[in-house]
């Protein structure tokens, strides 16, 4: 009985921990903000690195990648979660200032240049947000009867537009083959659609 009460103690004072969270301090905001980002949005950033600790730098696109930004899609654990936490409803032109305990960065394994259980300062300034292959306009553009759910038939004609944007050259029986890979990864439920909720995991093709 003893040991049952002891659990349930362990238990409760667990679910009393609070979650990690990311600290955002806005560096700079542009006067006029006609779009904040959002989850399945495409995000153009330059972005530098540091480690608390000691204030080294580990990363920096103004360094690396011949000077050039990143794209990324938020939300969809492309970058590590304090990202994906830290970089909601920013506008473009925004520049933020984000401080990730290691629960939301690379925790107990660190990685390259970061140490385990490292806590990151991120200095990042959005450049651009555009529609991403997962986000909201995205599954309006699929859904082609407004039903919330995706056809085999809508999953292809909008390949078929795709490919032609593209100049890709892609027959009926490619065209199949591709849908029907899609949905077998897609489709959890089985019942010959893909749901919002479905469609909120990455898939290359889409």
């Amino acid at each position: 009985m003893l040991v049952i009460v002891a659990v349930l103690l362990a238990c409760a004072s667990g679910a009393l921990i609070p979650e990690p969270e990311v600290q955002i301090q806005v560096l700079e905001k542009p006067f006029i903000c006609r779009r904040k980002s959002k989850n399945g949005d495409l995000l153009l950033v330059h972005a530098e690195g540091f480690l608390e600790k000691n204030g080294s730098r580990f990363h920096s696109t103004y360094k690396e990648n011949n000077g050039q930004p990143v794209w990324f899609t938020l939300g969809i654990r492309e970058v590590i979660k304090g990202w994906d936490k830290g970089l909601q409803d920013m506008c473009v032109g925004e520049k933020r200032k984000l401080i990730v305990p290691p629960a939301l960065a690379y925790g107990k394994e660190g990685k390259g240049k970061i140490p385990p259980e490292s806590t990151l300062i991120f200095n990042i300034d959005l450049m651009e947000i555009r529609n991403g292959p997962r986000s909201h306009e995205s599954f309006q553009e699929m859904d082609l009867n407004d039903d919330w759910k995706l056809s085999k038939e809508e999953v292809k004609a909008y390949l078929k537009n795709e490919f032609g944007k593209h100049g890709g050259n892609v027959n009926d029986t490619d065209h199949e083959v591709l849908v029907e890979s899609i949905f077998e990864k897609e489709d959890e439920d089985n019942d010959g659609f893909i749901s919002a909720r479905e469609f909120t995991y990455v898939h290359d093709e889409l």
